[in-house]
């Protein structure tokens, strides 16, 4: 995140990085070695963030309480990204070589697997009760099921918005509602303002996942990490192109790209170009921002002005992020 966004949990965020190490580390070298090199590459840390903002909305916040969680968060998604980039045949996020671009497909996902277990390990061993558990393993499933959603769509073209955002919510949006949610729910906040939290991190993620999808057709490549137009090279059909696949005058030119499995570069050059020449990026920062107003209204009245604080900013940085 920009580094002023959440001076409140500065120290926290810290001691994660270092618990994330010491998460990793395994009798196992190569575990050790692919893990540590996840951390590394860096991320946003933007669930445990979340989930520490919320937490930190008790006047009887306590770090060594909730720390555990927020590593295991942290660890689920990056296993799940390890997975996203076997499934994807990535070679690299944020700049770095991936996991199976290093080690090979099979030493990735079972690194994946490994990272998903701990996570719950940590958990388990930290006795935060049936609900954290429960949550944890919808989250597993909605991810899950999120990815089933886009692999059964690819090089299909569809322009059902509905399932588009299913399948963002149980991607995104979902876990960052949970991250929230659970901040609120171990330190013992009032159940309407754990549901109140919830439903922030729901409308936050579904906003960050829109800017994702907008950062694949705008965004510099350097800055996110991977070349402009992934999502129609790899057949993915975000928001932006379901309003071009039904506005744009070219739209059976544009149909007949994208379900081609070998698109060119000068197909995606013009596939993008074509996209570009609607209103589907302007129609797209719109839902953002519809979402991001719903997330400023819902907070909690009673949680500390300085949360309150982060938490706006955090909205307003998703708003106008460029990676």
């Amino acid at each position: 995140m920009a580094n002023k966004l959440f001076d409140i949990i500065k120290s926290d965020l810290a001691e994660l990085e270092t618990a994330l190490h010491e998460s990793v580390v395994s009798p196992v070298a190569t575990i050790t070695e692919i893990g540590n090199h996840l951390i590394k590459a860096g991320g946003k840390r933007l669930r445990p963030a979340m989930f520490f903002l919320a937490a930190r909305c008790s006047e009887n916040f306590d770090l060594k309480r909730v720390m555990p969680l927020a590593v295991a968060l942290e660890l689920i998604h990056m296993a799940s990204l390890v997975h996203d980039d076997v499934l994807d045949s990535a070679a690299t996020r944020r700049g770095e070589a991936t996991a199976n671009a290093k080690w090979g497909n099979q030493l990735a996902i079972l690194a994946g697997d490994y990272l998903f277990a701990k996570a719950f390990v940590l958990v388990t061993e930290n006795g935060y009760g049936e609900r954290v558990n429960n949550q944890l393993s919808r989250l597993l499933a909605d991810l899950s099921a999120g990815e089933l959603i886009q692999n059964k769509e690819i090089y299909k073209a569809s322009c059902d918005t509905e399932e588009y955002y299913e399948r963002i919510a149980m991607k995104t949006a979902n876990f960052l509602a949970i991250s929230c949610q659970l901040g609120g729910h171990v330190m013992g906040l009032p159940e309407k303002d754990v549901q109140a939290l919830y439903d922030y991190g729901y409308c936050v993620g579904m906003a960050f996942q829109l800017t994702d999808d907008l950062l694949d057709l705008t965004g510099d490549s350097k800055k996110i990490g991977k070349p402009a137009g992934n999502d129609i090279l790899q057949g993915i059909i975000t928001l932006p192109a379901i309003r071009a696949l039904e506005t744009s005058q070219d739209k059976d030119e544009l149909l007949s790209i994208v379900t081609n499995r070998d698109m060119t570069k000068a197909d995606l050059d013009r596939a993008l170009e074509i996209v570009r020449a609607t209103d589907g990026i302007e129609f797209t920062k719109k839902k953002v921002e519809e979402y991001l107003d719903r997330a400023r209204n819902v907070l909690p009245e009673s949680i500390p002005e300085d949360v309150r604080t982060a938490y706006m900013m955090a909205a307003d940085f998703i708003a106008g992020r460029e990676f």
